[in-house]
């Protein structure tokens, strides 16, 4: 069912008038003028409904963006300093379907809808027998089971650039900080991250 026009609802109007001079549009134009009016305002309310329905799922909001936010717990401290709007949206959207879990590929997709598509996760490995082999160089600590090392790849450059901005927005940024703090966030209490980025 679609978005009734202001056309759809006037004819409605008239096939709802009652039979008898009072209706009639030579005797009484005025009845016309009001139909007109009434089908506007009832337009008007039906594209008003369909954006609420539009604004149900984060992946539409546009107007209902800080109420979103408010339920999500945003901003927090690992949001952007000013972010524009597309990257509010995207945070509510990941933050609304975000599971969690501690395997590598869900850090690997968060870093990938943070702008970081060739990340990789390594798992050091404390030396055990079994999984450990004599000439090694490196067998590490016992600690080192407790590490993990998220590489990301290039730094993103993302943000706005000169041709594409408009007064008072702010240019390109490189980010790390946001996605840093989020990983630290959802990664499991015991470990340590360390991250590495591409020169």
């Amino acid at each position: 069912m679609g978005v009734k026009t202001e056309g759809d609802y006037y004819r409605q109007l008239l096939q709802l008038l009652p039979l008898g001079p009072a209706w009639d549009s030579d005797l009484n134009p005025g009845v016309h003028g009001v139909l007109r009016a009434a089908a506007r305002e009832f337009a008007r309310i039906d594209a008003r409904a369909d954006d609420l329905l539009g604004e149900m799922v984060p992946t539409g909001v546009r107007e209902l963006l800080p109420d979103w936010e408010r339920v999500m717990g945003l901003p927090d401290r690992c949001t952007a300093v000013q972010p524009q709007f597309w990257q509010r949206r995207a945070e509510v959207v990941r933050r609304f379907g975000a599971v969690g879990e501690q395997r590598p590929a869900y850090f690997i997709q968060i870093a990938a809808l943070m702008g970081y598509p060739g990340a990789r996760v390594i798992e050091h490995r404390a030396p055990r027998f079994g999984r450990s082999r004599f000439g090694a160089a490196r067998w590490g600590t016992w600690g080192q089971q407790f590490i993990w090392t998220l590489q990301l790849g290039m730094r993103q450059a993302r943000g706005l650039r000169w041709g594409a901005a408009m007064w008072g927005n702010r240019f390109g940024v490189i980010p790390g900080d946001e996605i840093e703090c989020v990983i630290r966030r959802y990664a499991p209490s015991h470990t340590v991250v360390f991250f590495e980025y591409e020169t």
